[in-house]
């Protein structure tokens, strides 16, 4: 059904935890998920070993080591054996919830973006993440939903986007230019109401610079220019579709005129005067 890739950074101390708990946790997705780890990072291909996925080391990256986009999306295609794809972030767990999500947002029909609100949740562990009902459970009564611009995971058909531009991985933009993107050529659906999807909570030690760099620094603002313009931001409230609980898809009228973006980028503006 649906062949799930991710950028790993490397294997080392938390950060190691963090990784194995996601990846073991798409494995526990089922047969029908083949997970792909791209990059050649300290532990990324022992990590594939210890979980049994494929391990892709060759990947197109800048002067300093960041990996491009573009590369990581052409290696998938070459060895992907499902039609859809899911690019997810290596600190995500995903619970029993997401596939039957992805079953649902694919009746829209066969061009279409599915992303989400992810749960911020502070030291997961790995018993946590190998129980879906505890860690769900855990997640509403503790978990902090991360922003709308802060986006996780993407499910979509491959050639979706066309030809992408050498964004980099970890870096603001390119992410939101994905949902535009997709927004330009199919629907675009919110699956944050029935899928539990958890972001690890985590520092920013692997970047000299912290979350700064990953959001304001030089490689960010090369995405930036890359995206081509700021009303090519979107995020999730630009999502022309949601899923409520009961898996049902729905219009969401408020991205038509971009209503609740335009809210959160002037609430923004007034809270960093």
């Amino acid at each position: 059904m649906l062949t799930l890739f991710s950028i790993p950074k490397p294997f080392v101390e938390r950060t190691a935890e963090i990784q194995l708990n996601a990846l073991r946790s798409w494995v526990a997705l089922g047969d029908d998920v083949q997970v792909v780890l791209l990059g050649n990072d300290a532990g990324v291909a022992e990590a594939a070993r210890t979980v049994g996925v494929e391990h892709l080391p060759s990947l197109l990256c800048n002067e300093q080591g960041t990996p491009r986009l573009d590369s990581a999306f052409a290696e998938v295609d070459a060895v992907a054996r499902h039609p859809l794809r899911c690019f997810v972030n290596a600190d995500i767990v995903l619970l029993d919830d997401f596939l039957p999500a992805v079953h649902a947002a694919a009746h829209v029909g066969e061009r279409f973006l599915v992303v989400g609100r992810t749960i911020d949740l502070d030291g997961v562990t790995s018993d946590e993440a190998a129980d879906p009902p505890r860690l769900r459970a855990r997640a509403a009564a503790a978990g902090v939903p991360r922003g709308a611009a802060a986006l996780d995971y993407f499910v979509f058909p491959a050639g979706l986007f066309g030809e992408l531009p050498p964004f980099l991985v970890g870096r603001a933009g390119f992410d939101n230019w994905l949902v535009w993107r997709a927004r330009q050529v199919g629907p675009v659906i919110d699956a944050s109401a029935c899928v539990t999807a958890v972001h690890q909570s985590h520092d920013y030690a692997h970047l000299a610079g912290g979350m700064n760099e990953a959001y304001y620094g030089a490689e960010a603002a090369a995405n930036i220019a890359l995206v081509g313009g700021r009303d090519r931001i979107y995020t999730i409230h630009d999502a022309s579709y949601k899923l409520d609980r009961d898996g049902n898809i729905r219009r969401n009228i408020g991205s038509i005129l971009r209503v609740r973006e335009t809210a959160r980028k002037a609430a923004w503006k007034l809270g960093r005067r």
